[in-house]
């Protein structure tokens, strides 16, 4: 059943125009919470795709395009009890805010999307969403930062200086600084893909760990892989699991965040598509299913 209805969209709209710094206010003023709930655990909806260019889920290359649709589904996904938060740039962050969708929820603030997907500089990923002044200015509970590690690229040593810059800055302020890091690649034609070599996944969790002049407020994000225990005994920081698109193979998404759960510091999960743009399920169905995974009994 859909959340977000038809007015209330529209005055969005409206009050982009009249009054923007409503949205402002809505995310900087919003009932706050603690990060970790009673049971230290997470589960957080990412919703950061669009500011990137990442607009395909499900086989459909403009899913995720429609606004109104992602609000809606959003604030779906939101409602379920159990869910702790949302991952996303700015404007998802005030229009979910503005809806109400917000309150006591977590909102981190995804900060470098430059590199754009399919771009011949793709894995520049510089910083083109939140800065750390801004995180803290609007409310947030924390900062993501997107660390891809190809080992031919030149353009890798600013972003690795950029993560790290960020971390400390973040620690400073007590805020999380949740770091996504991937092993990527490069074919003939210089195109980026993941690498999903579990040694090279071990070898970027180990150097996300080290980023910064404090790890004390560092959580990373990562893929869950064929031996979760291995990659997570890289680093004692707080791990949560992405989620890709799984397209039909969503058992095996799902026992593979199972699988991975149980490892001491795999303590939640921060899926975007896997849980907004379901194939064959409703998202308060697949949402709650996560929940029950991240949570268990408690609600």
């Amino acid at each position: 059943m859909s959340q977000l209805q038809l007015p209330a969209y529209l005055e969005l709209v409206q009050t982009r125009v009249r009054e923007p710094r409503a949205l402002q206010r809505a995310l900087s003023g919003r009932a706050r919470r603690t990060i970790a709930g009673a049971d230290g655990r997470l589960l957080l909806l990412a919703a950061d795709h669009t500011a990137r260019g990442m607009l395909a889920a499900g086989g459909d290359p403009l899913a995720i395009a429609d606004r109104f649709t992602l609000l809606d589904r959003l604030m779906r996904g939101l409602a379920v009890s159990g869910v702790d938060g949302v991952m996303a740039s700015a404007d998802i962050l005030e229009e979910l805010a503005f809806l109400g969708a917000l309150e006591g929820k977590l909102a981190i603030g995804t900060m470098n999307r430059g590199g754009i997907i399919g771009a011949k500089w793709e894995l520049d990923d510089r910083l083109t969403a939140y800065d750390v002044t801004h995180v803290a200015a609007m409310g947030l509970d924390g900062g993501k930062t997107l660390l891809r590690i190809e080992d031919t690229d030149l353009g890798l040593p600013p972003t690795l200086e950029l993560v790290a810059r960020i971390t400390t800055e973040l620690a400073d302020l007590g805020l999380m600084s949740l770091i996504e890091p991937l092993p990527y690649l490069k074919n003939a034609q210089g195109d980026a893909f993941l690498d999903p070599s579990e040694e090279r996944l071990i070898k970027v969790v180990a150097i996300a760990s080290g980023l910064g002049s404090s790890s004390a407020f560092t959580w990373l994000k990562i893929p869950a892989t064929a031996h979760p225990e291995k990659v997570a005994a890289t680093t004692s920081c707080p791990i949560l699991l992405l989620g890709g698109d799984p397209g039909a193979n969503w058992e095996q998404v799902f026992a593979s965040w199972e699988a991975a759960l149980v490892v001491p510091n795999v303590v939640g999960l921060v899926p975007g598509r896997a849980l907004l743009y379901p194939t064959s399920q409703s998202v308060e169905k697949v949402v709650d299913r996560a929940v029950r995974l991240v949570h268990g009994g408690q609600r």
